[in-house]
């Protein structure tokens, strides 16, 4: 499985749209740990891009703080699940936490 998560000053970006790059990182689900992490550079923001940028990279699943209705609609028909709510965190201790099953979720940040 491929998750992606949305980086900014090498954590979480609580802003979905407006990250400095993604954090792609592999896992093995039934080991449930990190195989592997690739940091892209993330497109400029343009409404919409991000679900099929991110398909197109391999993305099984985002991990966010936040993200708006539209972009969630445009995630699931692209297949990519989307679990919001997730805390500022290293991309790593989220995987590790999400793995685990004990990723805390909060409010979603981005209401629009």
């Amino acid at each position: 499985m491929r998750i992606a998560i949305p980086v900014a000053n090498e954590q979480l970006s609580p802003h979905f749209g407006h990250c400095e790059k993604f954090a792609l990182i592999d896992v093995d689900t039934t080991d449930r740990k990190i195989l592997s992490r690739v940091d892209i550079e993330a497109p400029p923001h343009e409404p919409g891009l991000l679900p099929i940028w991110l398909a197109e990279r391999g993305a099984d699943l985002i991990i966010t703080g936040g993200v708006g209705r539209r972009a969630q609609g445009l995630f699931a028909e692209q297949g990519i699940r989307v679990v919001i709510g997730a805390p500022v965190a290293v991309p790593e201790v989220l995987i590790d936490s999400y793995l685990a099953g004990e990723l805390s979720l909060g409010a979603n940040l981005c209401d629009h």
